[in-house]
């Protein structure tokens, strides 16, 4: 853990304290009372990041005049000169970051956190915000930071799962789940991390399946699916989250099928990862069938959302998730750099896709 630094900065209602790192008792204090807070906005999740990639614990405190806290978590690059570095909340692939706020947040507040961000000497700095609250972000957003629209699902949990698979859930999604209940699967939940090696080669299958569909070589898109998720991040993640990390397999004769991994914190469950040998599980829809025990689940432990995360708007993904009753919403990213390296990025990974003649799934 870094030694944290304390700086003033100023604000509309006068001089506000930035701590870095945040102190974690003050986080997980913050954390507690937000009624809002997602998994990825904990502590813990940014012990996975630094655990499983070249990242630092970056976040901020800012202890505003009127008493009110914020926390920004937020993680730099290891071994960075402080002009190269990139500090986000959270990178890509790593979902929602954004401020904790169990106190809501003032234009002020939001204005001030936003300079401070301004003046940091890294090369890019981004914040993923959640759906609650984005609005008064986006008011805040000076010039300087570009708008990167994304959308998150979720299934509104309220009423308990007899009222989310009767109102919310779609008539195909229930017949495909009771088509998976006749074809008597095996089902295993494993909080421990005793599944990961059958998660993994699940994965691996379905990274060549993946590879098929959008004409991407194989070895390209292993290394490339294997840099995004390498092998040891979902172990590491079990480990750290304990219990709150349960990880669903659905057996059929004997044979993995299909496996989701969903995290909890508080109130709110999030669908992380999935894998499967399609030819073993979309015939006795083994997948739909998980969904839905998580989802239940997620309706006894308490949760009041199940996040399934990010979708393009119109995506055969958005399709699917929005069967389980899940609703988009919006969860801007706002980014800034002091020289252009995604433009440079975003077009050599477009001329890549075109010479490969690259379909996006």
């Amino acid at each position: 853990m870094n030694a944290s630094a304390e700086l003033l900065i100023d604000t509309a209602s006068g001089p506000a304290h930035v701590t870095t790192p945040a102190p974690r008792a003050t986080w997980w204090e913050l954390a507690a009372r937000d009624p809002d807070i997602c998994v990825t906005q904990t502590p813990t999740w940014l012990d996975c990041l630094c655990a499983t990639g070249p990242y630092r614990d970056a976040s901020r405190l800012y202890a505003f005049p009127d008493g009110s806290r914020i926390v920004l978590p937020l993680v730099g690059r290891e071994r960075r000169p402080r002009r190269l570095d990139a500090q986000e909340s959270w990178p890509a692939g790593w979902g929602i970051g954004g401020p904790v706020t169990p106190e809501g947040t003032e234009y002020e507040q939001a204005r001030a956190v936003f300079d401070d961000l301004a003046r940091l000497p890294a090369l890019r700095v981004g914040v993923r915000f959640r759906p609650q609250g984005a609005e008064v972000w986006q008011r805040a957003a000076p010039g300087a930071f570009r708008l990167e629209p994304h959308m998150t699902q979720a299934v509104d949990l309220d009423g308990g799962f007899g009222a989310v698979w009767r109102d919310r859930f779609h008539t195909r999604v229930r017949r495909d789940v009771k088509r998976a209940e006749k074809a008597h699967l095996d089902v295993e939940v494993d909080r421990t991390g005793r599944l990961v090696p059958v998660f993994q080669e699940l994965y691996d299958q379905s990274i060549e399946r993946w590879a098929a569909q959008q004409h991407e070589p194989p070895v390209l898109a292993r290394w490339r699916r294997r840099r995004e998720f390498p092998t040891g991040r979902l172990a590491a993640v079990a480990d750290r989250f304990g219990a709150s990390c349960a990880l669903w397999v659905a057996w059929n004769a004997g044979e993995p099928a299909a496996s989701i991994v969903v995290l909890r914190h508080g109130p709110h469950a999030k669908f992380w990862r999935a894998a499967m040998n399609r030819d073993v599980a979309h015939p006795v829809r083994a997948t739909p069938l998980l969904y839905r025990l998580a989802i239940e689940e997620a309706c006894e432990q308490g949760c009041r959302i199940f996040d399934l995360g990010e979708s393009a708007p119109g995506s055969s993904l958005e399709h699917f998730k929005a069967g389980f009753g899940a609703v988009g919403r919006p969860s801007p990213r706002y980014w800034r750099e002091r020289l252009p390296v995604s433009s440079v990025e975003r077009g050599l990974r477009t001329a890549v896709k075109r010479v490969i003649r690259f379909q996006d799934a």
